[in-house]
């Protein structure tokens, strides 16, 4: 019995009560306007990688400034947890 799988899940399971799976945006964190930042700026963002901060500034450039936060969603590969995880760190000044 290979128990890999059920202790992947244990321990994953211990991090989220503990809080270590859920880090909090370090406190000196810069908010990003997304409607204006570089891709090296958009990089900075959890889960936001070299790839998908160009493809965040490609959507702005074709489909205009974002109206809402939300609307990041509308970008291939951000979804929900990942708008959500950046929600403090998300501008539109």
């Amino acid at each position: 019995m290979n128990r890999n799988p059920f202790l992947a899940a244990l321990l994953f399971t211990l991090c989220l009560f503990t809080g270590i799976a859920h880090a909090e945006p370090a406190a000196d964190a810069q908010p990003v306007n997304i409607n204006t930042a570089t891709a090296a700026e958009l990089s900075s963002l959890d889960g936001i990688g070299e790839s998908k901060a160009q493809a965040i500034v490609a959507y702005r450039e074709s489909h205009g400034p974002f109206q809402s936060p939300a609307e990041l969603t509308n970008v291939r590969g951000i979804g929900d947890q990942t708008l959500s995880q950046n929600a403090p760190r998300i501008t539109l000044e």
